[in-house]
């Protein structure tokens, strides 16, 4: 069995699938063939169940519950990890809405966690500018936006051009609801059947414990697309994004989730018309 596989080349992707996509374990007769994008094109594809299994957004995967299912292994959940809201001048604190809420605020995607985690701090803020997750920092510096949400490894570069950060999106959900951040899932579709959905399941498991079995080395195809990456940004990242929830997402890990989507549900004015089964 062949089956199309997207996911990010953030080094907390291709870390995760290195091992699966170049064969370096045992994939048990079934073939991937590796689609890499950014995050929010992942989305969009998602919604037209373009992939058989895909990295993506849990806002993405909330509206596309009919196509997809969440497998337990590949992740991105933690704490400390979230989304950060920043801007070119030392301003605007949580405590000062009003700022957030009448700037321009530049977001990687309207489908991604970071949009729904903005939404959730500032409810009042829609003056939003969607634009890939890279050119989040130039347009806050070149004053394109008020204020940028920055995700992956802008998180580790933004003071280099001399941004400040304004509010920490995920320390913020953390706070009010006091589970774990979820950030993105990788999802399988629903008309691939139960057992091979659970060996692609056991395989990304496998090839992640592959990776951190080698690591702090960093392989060559993180390396390949990391691009002008440092290594030493790239192990920030994976650091940061890779852990035991990227392993398996346990209880907390499908308690956060399930936190998320009562939002994202509260926050679209939508109800479910039955509990959806989210997990694989």
């Amino acid at each position: 069995m062949k089956l199309s596989l997207g996911f990010s080349p953030c080094p907390n992707d291709t870390f995760i699938f290195d091992a699966l996509v170049n064969k370096k374990i045992d994939t048990e007769g079934l073939e991937f063939e590796a689609v890499l994008e950014d995050v929010e094109t992942l989305n969009q594809w998602a919604l037209q169940g373009k992939l058989d299994i895909t990295k993506l957004s849990f806002p993405a995967f909330f509206q596309s519950l009919e196509k997809y299912v969440l497998l337990n292994a590949g992740s991105a959940l933690g704490k400390g990890v979230g989304p950060l809201l920043i801007s070119n001048k030392e301003q605007g604190k949580m405590n000062d809405e009003v700022d957030v809420n009448d700037a321009m605020i530049a977001l990687p995607g309207v489908n991604t966690t970071a949009n729904l985690l903005f939404s959730f701090a500032f409810p009042k803020a829609v003056n939003k500018k969607f634009l890939i997750f890279s050119a989040i920092e130039d347009a806050v510096v070149n004053g394109e936006t008020d204020m940028g949400v920055i995700i992956h490894e802008n998180r580790f570069t933004y003071r280099q051009k001399g941004l400040h950060k304004v509010v920490d999106l995920g320390e913020y959900w953390e706070q009010q609801m006091q589970v774990p951040i979820p950030l993105g899932g990788i999802a399988i579709g629903r008309s691939i059947d139960r057992p091979a959905s659970l060996k692609v399941d056991r395989l990304i498991r496998k090839s992640l414990e592959y990776a951190f079995t080698n690591y702090p080395v960093i392989a060559d195809y993180v390396k390949l697309h990391s691009q002008t990456m440092s290594e030493d940004v790239m192990r920030q990242h994976i650091d940061l994004y890779v852990n035991n929830y990227s392993l398996e997402l346990g209880d907390e890990g499908k308690k956060a989730i399930e936190a998320l989507h009562k939002v994202f549900l509260t926050g679209n004015k939508k109800k479910a018309d039955k509990t959806p089964v989210l997990f694989l």
